[in-house]
């Protein structure tokens, strides 16, 4: 059985010949351990003005600017 990523924004799938992007995480809290990653969709959906990791990309941005601004 061969394991199919599931993209960290909408949850689907990446398929084998879809782009994607693979984000690294550490976990400060547990030192020592391996990183994890998160994948994310690199191509647009039909219908769609950007992609999963578009997407991601500017909520982390806003969520950003707007702990700057509280």
């Amino acid at each position: 059985m061969v394991h199919c990523p599931r993209c960290a924004y909408c949850g689907s799938p990446i398929d084998e010949e879809q782009r994607w992007v693979r984000e690294k995480i550490f976990e400060p809290a547990f030192f020592g351990l391996d990183p994890t990653y998160l994948r994310y969709h690199a191509e647009l959906f039909a219908g769609q003005e950007l992609s999963c990791w578009e997407k991601h990309e500017m909520e982390t941005e806003n969520s950003r600017i707007t702990e700057r601004a509280a």
